[in-house]
């Protein structure tokens, strides 16, 4: 349903930085990125599997609403490794690895904000 998202960010080059660390371990990566000079005044990056930008930051009027974005893992150890990468960028806890069974019983997440607060969570819906 949905082809790709985007929010601005307060500091482009921070908040690059991070997603391109704490994103990794999940398999997404830079896939595009376009300049002021390019758009007229606008920076980003998406990211996303090669080929496929489907999460965009940039430049702009960061606010103070903050966003919630869930990744899919593909295993737990990826879950695992997200969240040490994402602490390791910068990024504060929100909720270490783990089972959320409130949600169902194979549902394994980690949380944490980004730069800006948004709140990021990579999630395994596979059984161990």
């Amino acid at each position: 349903m949905i082809d790709h998202l985007g929010f601005p960010v307060r500091d482009f080059a921070r908040s690059r930085a991070f997603y391109v660390q704490a994103l990794a371990p999940l398999g997404f990566g830079p896939v595009m990125d376009v300049t002021k000079e390019q758009t007229g005044g606008y920076e980003g990056t998406g990211f996303g599997p090669p080929g496929r930008p489907q999460l965009w930051i940039g430049s702009g009027d960061a606010g103070s609403a903050c966003n919630h974005i869930a990744f899919e893992a593909s295993s737990r150890a990826a879950v695992d490794a997200f969240y040490k990468a994402a602490i390791a960028a910068g990024g504060r806890d929100n909720g270490p690895p783990g089972i959320r069974a409130h949600y169902h019983p194979d549902y394994y997440g980690a949380f944490v904000f980004d730069p800006d607060g948004h709140n990021i969570e990579a999630v395994c819906h596979v059984p161990e």
